[in-house]
């Protein structure tokens, strides 16, 4: 196995986590904008109001990309169990 090999599996394997995470990170962001922004609206400066919003959010994003992400998951490591016979020396 060269270098090569190495830096272009954590290649793979850190853009993979950053576009898993994507929808999960970008729903809770944006539900937190949007409780920001009603709590500066309405002058409500209560900090557990963001909590149970965000955590509907993520659960939702989990539910709807939830078999998207898996597959990614389990399509990355079958590539990679695969080539362990051609990585060898």
């Amino acid at each position: 196995m060269t270098d090569s090999n190495v830096l272009s599996i954590a290649q793979h394997a850190l853009t993979l986590a950053v576009a898993i995470s994507a929808p999960i990170l970008g729903a809770g962001l944006v539900v937190g904008l949007v409780v920001s922004i009603f709590q500066a609206a309405t002058q409500i400066h209560e900090m557990t109001i963001t909590f149970i919003p965000k955590i509907l959010a993520v659960a939702a994003a989990l539910t709807a990309c939830g078999p998207w992400m898996v597959r990614q998951v389990v399509d990355f490591t079958t590539v990679l169990f695969q080539s362990i016979p051609t990585m060898v020396r």
